[in-house]
């Protein structure tokens, strides 16, 4: 992996230190840099507009760059593919533009270890319209309970919306087995796909939903850039979220007649630099080998599972295995604020993220005001490990 670790700059130029809060953000992958500062350097116009060789070429990179997206969520039509600002963006947009369609006593059903992204839009919705919110409650371990969900459902359930994957404890969803249950009710389903993403490509057609997130800082891209996958009928269905110019085929003062998806949910000029910077990442991540990645950062978990064996004071939140998890591991110390961690371990080059993860009700659920979270990614190596466990043990030593 350490070939692979040259393809990101902050990390070959050691700016980046021992670099463990992927679940917050990635390295940004020197091939989406460039491909960025081509765009910017080279000349850039808006897309969608001009008919001259510089506009038409701009044009051209922003929706090769949709069309890279696809690929990469193993989507058959990239019109299914939508840009927002944000994965929050873009359940914004489901909210708003599915939710429309949506009458006083319609449910949706969450999951109890949502990202407050996937929770806070649908309370809007639910104060602006009067649908009614149910919860998926999670197990110990973080996992969603699917036994619970027959339950929840009734002939009133239009929407489940659930995580692909935790942020807090890397517990992974058996996505497609929601997806089963939804169909036989005829339900959507949307998936948050921002933790997923960093970890190999996504295959929608066979998991079975109807959306899907996933936002660009966290799959080596640059930030401010999302993505909607949905599919088609479903965005033909859809009201827009916002309005203005190129989500339209016709405006007069009496109506407007909108553009088809994915153009009428892309208002006004787009993030053009980040999504072509996006394509780019997701054209790196189409090329390396997933199977051996994973398996990498399975070892390196189970390394970093170890170093807590023998910790009295340390506990670790979430399953107590490296099969169907992600690469995240959340801990508490006992008497410790893991502010406090995050600072002391941050200043022997370690980073991590420390609070709630905007998941506070999966918080409450676990028992727990907040964590200290380590979380790997693909350009991680053992040495990262030890600088870990090197820090950790001169923290726990400041704290005692």
């Amino acid at each position: 992996m350490l070939s692979l670790r040259d393809q990101f700059p902050s990390l070959a130029s050691g700016l980046a230190g021992t670099y463990l809060d992927n679940a917050a953000t990635t390295q940004a992958a020197g091939a989406s840099l460039a491909r960025m500062a081509s765009f910017e350097t080279g000349g850039r116009a808006n897309v969608k507009r001009g008919i001259y060789p510089l506009a038409t070429q701009a044009t051209a990179a922003f929706e090769n760059a949709r069309a890279a997206l696809a690929r990469y969520l193993g989507a058959e039509n990239p019109n299914e593919v939508v840009f927002t600002s944000s994965a929050t963006a873009a359940i914004n947009l489901v909210a708003h533009g599915f939710g429309a369609g949506l009458s006083p006593g319609d449910e949706i059903i969450i999951g109890e270890g949502e990202h407050h992204a996937n929770i806070v839009p649908w309370q809007i919705l639910r104060d602006r319209a009067g649908v009614v919110l149910k919860v998926l409650p999670v197990d110990d371990e973080g996992y969603p309970r699917l036994d619970a969900l027959d339950g929840l459902i009734t002939a009133r359930t239009r929407l489940i919306a659930v995580t692909h994957a935790s942020n807090v404890t890397g517990a992974v969803t058996d996505v497609a087995a929601v997806c089963d249950i939804a169909r036989g009710k005829g339900v959507r389903v949307l998936v948050d796909g921002a933790q997923m993403a960093a970890h190999g490509p996504v295959d929608v057609a066979t998991l079975g939903c109807d959306f899907y997130v996933v936002t660009g800082h966290k799959m080596f891209g640059p930030t401010g850039i999302g993505v909607l996958w949905a599919r088609a009928a479903v965005l033909d269905a859809m009201a827009p979220f916002m309005g203005g110019g190129e989500m339209i085929r016709r405006v007069t003062f009496d109506e407007t007649i909108f553009a088809p998806p994915p153009h009428r949910f892309e208002a006004g000029t787009p993030p053009i630099t980040q999504a072509i910077g996006l394509g780019a990442a997701a054209d790196l991540l189409l090329g390396l080998e997933w199977p051996e990645i994973r398996a990498h950062e399975q070892v390196l978990l189970g390394m970093l599972m170890e170093r807590f064996a023998d910790r009295d004071r340390v506990t670790v939140i979430g399953p107590g295995a490296t099969a169907k998890r992600l690469p995240i591991l959340s801990f508490t110390i006992a008497g410790v604020h893991p502010h406090d961690i995050c600072e002391l371990m941050g200043a022997r080059g370690v980073a991590l993220r420390g609070g709630h993860h905007c998941a506070q009700p999966l918080m409450d659920r676990l028992g727990v005001a907040a964590t200290t979270r380590a979380s790997l990614a693909l350009y991680n190596i053992p040495s990262d490990i030890e600088a870990f466990t090197a820090a950790l043990d001169e923290t726990l030593e400041v704290l005692a």
